[in-house]
């Protein structure tokens, strides 16, 4: 099984940057055949992982089953914190049983700002003990305050998740090297992070690595490790 890269290389080509992102396809509508080749593709540039929705997990865990490349889904997502702790954690598994090797979730940011920490926190520890598999928390941090992110992150880290993510899409904020610094400096090496949101060019992958992100998760993949990203290139 893939795992991020622990030490960054001093020259990072374009190529080189393939073991650092989670190639992500969620769209509406997309068809098993584009599903499958989307696994190929992950396969063919030797990404860490290929992001998909739970419902293609089976069919991708097909295609890319004895490579290296890993299977990953999210869940409470794209809308988060609207699923149940015990749906989550039902869906963690049966994810895992499909095939899935690491998994996104969404986290309970109302919770986190009505003061139920004891239950923002069980909310994640619940996937972990469900799944088994790393979990990665999208924190959202554009929605919180000072004071929550820091709350929010030491929960998720008592939680168990193995990532922090400084956002679930770009709708919700372009991933840049502050976040992703500042997620890297609270968690002091009990976290990993993940850096998410509309990245689409190699040198903002660069920029994104060198601040402390060991995985990206982009669905301009492609691009990002061809360097050919252009104006019209779009991610998620």
């Amino acid at each position: 099984m893939t795992s991020a890269p622990t030490a960054l290389p001093a020259d990072l080509t374009p190529a080189a940057l393939a073991p650092y992102i989670q190639h992500t396809l969620i769209e509406v509508g997309t068809t098993r055949d584009r599903m499958i080749k989307h696994a190929e593709e992950a396969l063919a540039h030797g990404f860490n992982a290929a992001m998909v929705p739970g419902s293609w997990v089976p069919v991708v865990a097909d295609v890319l089953r004895g490579s290296s490349v890993q299977v990953a889904s999210a869940l409470d997502f794209p809308t988060v914190g609207v699923t149940t702790s015990a749906g989550k954690a039902y869906e963690a598994e049966s994810l895992v049983r499909a095939g899935a090797e690491q998994i996104d979730i969404g986290v309970q940011i109302g919770w986190l700002k009505s003061g139920m920490y004891d239950e923002f926190r069980e909310d994640i520890a619940g996937v972990v003990r469900a799944s088994g598999v790393p979990v990665k928390v999208m924190l959202e941090l554009p929605l919180l305050t000072e004071a929550e992110r820091e709350t929010a992150i030491e929960l998720s880290i008592e939680a168990g998740a193995a990532y922090l993510k400084n956002a679930s899409s770009g709708a919700i904020e372009v991933a840049n090297p502050a976040s992703i610094g500042y997620l890297v400096g609270r968690a002091a090496g009990r976290s990993r992070v993940k850096a998410s949101g509309s990245i689409k060019s190699y040198t903002q992958a660069v920029a994104l690595l060198r601040a402390g992100a060991e995985l990206l998760g982009t669905s301009a993949g492609i691009a990002i490790v061809t360097d050919t990203a252009n104006e019209k290139t779009v991610s998620y």
